[in-house]
């Protein structure tokens, strides 16, 4: 039985596609459009307040590298953005196989649910960043106390989004399994794990957001390299056009990270389509 979609004629269905795309464009347009008009009004200095264009010119030299008055920056971008997701890549995989792990664990079993959940509701109101000093005293200034961030800023909501997700199963799954005579092993990994996945990609997709604030904020204190790195040391010379830039380039990496969870997500979770409430695929 063929869709509607597939039912519009050829050229209705391209206006319907560029329709959308302009849709998402609009909003990102009128910003920008905004934004350079009001840096070029006159009411902040434009070395406070960049406009647009001058931030695309400071990220293209930061990526590609033409202009040689601006060394301290030009031409690193690949680089800085390689070792903050490296960072980040390791913290969130860990956060990820940890948060997974112990959700299942708690969502399944009442007795590591009584023992082990307390004391991890008592370390989740601890905001990670109150961690810096200790991490800075454990792990020295390098890689391993922005990993040691990251990872308990993605570790709670992978952790409270599994433990969601097992609780709140269709019981009957697990009775059509049990009658069936699966083990509670083979209920548990092929019965509750598939049927929570939902939940654990929504926890997924939060905590990597949660995982790139994390890496920036201890690339300012307690790392010298990486995009939050240049960030806060662009701020000390001056230069808020390579400030909006790191900015920018944060967003577009959370953004792409964020799309790789998605994809994954869509081809595990076939039978799940992304539709938004009137229907439509997102």
């Amino acid at each position: 039985m063929q869709t509607a979609t597939a039912s519009l004629p050829a050229p209705l269905f391209r206006s319907l596609g560029l329709r959308s795309k302009a849709e998402r464009l609009t909003v990102p347009v009128l910003l920008l459009v905004g934004w350079e008009i009001f840096s070029r009004s006159g009411y902040l200095p434009p070395a406070l307040l960049p406009p647009p264009s001058a931030v695309l010119h400071a990220l293209s030299d930061w990526i590609v590298g033409w202009d040689e008055s601006t060394q301290n920056y030009s031409g690193t971008w690949l680089r800085d953005a390689f070792s903050s997701t490296w960072r980040v890549s390791v913290g969130f995989s860990i956060a990820a196989l940890a948060g997974i792990g112990i959700g299942t664990a708690i969502g399944w079993s009442r007795f590591v649910e009584k023992t082990i959940e307390p004391t991890l509701q008592m370390l989740r109101p601890i905001p990670p960043v109150s961690w810096i000093p200790l991490a800075i005293i454990w792990f020295g200034i390098a890689d391993k106390p922005a990993i040691f961030l990251v990872f308990l800023g993605a570790f709670f909501p992978i952790l409270m989004n599994t433990i969601h997700g097992v609780k709140t199963i269709d019981r009957n799954l697990i009775r059509a399994g049990a009658m069936m005579g699966a083990t509670e092993r083979q209920l548990l990994w092929n019965i509750v794990v598939p049927a929570a996945l939902p939940s654990i990609f929504a926890g997924l997709r939060i905590a990597v957001g949660s995982a790139w604030m994390l890496t920036v904020t201890a690339e300012m204190v307690a790392v010298k390299s990486g995009v939050g790195y240049v960030l806060w040391d662009s701020y000390y010379f001056l230069r808020y056009d390579i400030v909006i830039a790191a900015m920018v380039s944060i967003g577009l990496l959370g953004y792409l990270s964020d799309y790789a969870i998605k994809s994954l997500m869509n081809s595990v979770l076939r039978w799940q389509r992304a539709t938004t409430v009137q229907g439509r695929e997102g």
